[in-house]
């Protein structure tokens, strides 16, 4: 396993309305975190907040180009990003949802404690397939053809590429002392989004030099 240190390169927040930053996505120009009762996007040069979806966002963030998915207790709801709609629901696989990303035609869905990673079915939620990952799942990402995963372990975060097949960990990035991931996602340029859970901030990291 090839191991680094993650380098902080910026902070965005806290807000005075936003006590957790719960998940995060990007569509290619802004990020987008769940706040618990909205999904706000943010310009990531400026920080600034450019839209509001007043919908219940209270863990993983995803976008497949067209949608927005956001979990929401026991459901992933189907937003569209242009009015706010719901446009459909199908159930989370089991519970403990934590992270989500869109790849391959697919949702994946962490579980924190059962660290497992599900490739879900966006039509109806049944899961195609399961992936035992060694360490607490806090976040996906699919960076390309490599699969990511946000981890916390005994207080120690870190980034965690693994092999898609076997959830082996080929690659660590670890997070500074004290640093928490709640969400994650990649703008597809070496730059990682992460939720900072309870301290209502978004980091963006990179592998350090």
């Amino acid at each position: 396993m090839q191991r680094a240190a993650a380098m902080i390169v910026r902070e965005y927040g806290p807000w005075p309305d936003v006590a957790q930053v719960h998940g995060v996505s990007h569509d290619g120009a802004r990020v987008w975190i769940a706040t618990g009762d909205a999904l706000r996007a943010l310009d990531p040069a400026s920080g600034a907040e450019v839209r509001r979806l007043r919908v219940p966002a209270r863990a993983g963030t995803a976008f497949d180009g067209t949608y927005l998915y956001q979990i929401a207790d026991q459901l992933i709801q189907k937003v569209d990003p242009r009015s706010g709609v719901v446009v459909a629901t199908i159930p989370t696989p089991g519970d403990g949802a934590s992270g989500m990303a869109w790849a391959e035609g697919c949702l994946w869905v962490g579980q924190y404690r059962n660290r497992r990673i599900h490739q879900v079915d966006p039509a109806d939620g049944r899961i195609v397939r399961t992936l035992e990952c060694q360490r607490f799942v806090t976040g996906v990402s699919w960076v390309d053809d490599q699969l990511w995963h946000g981890s916390r372990e005994e207080e120690h975060s870190a980034l965690c590429r693994i092999d898609p097949g076997s959830g082996e960990v080929l690659e660590q990035l670890d997070l500074p002392a004290g640093t928490t991931i709640s969400g994650l996602e990649s703008d597809g340029d070496g730059t990682f989004f992460c939720g900072g859970a309870a301290s209502g901030r978004l980091r963006a990291v990179r592998r350090r030099a």
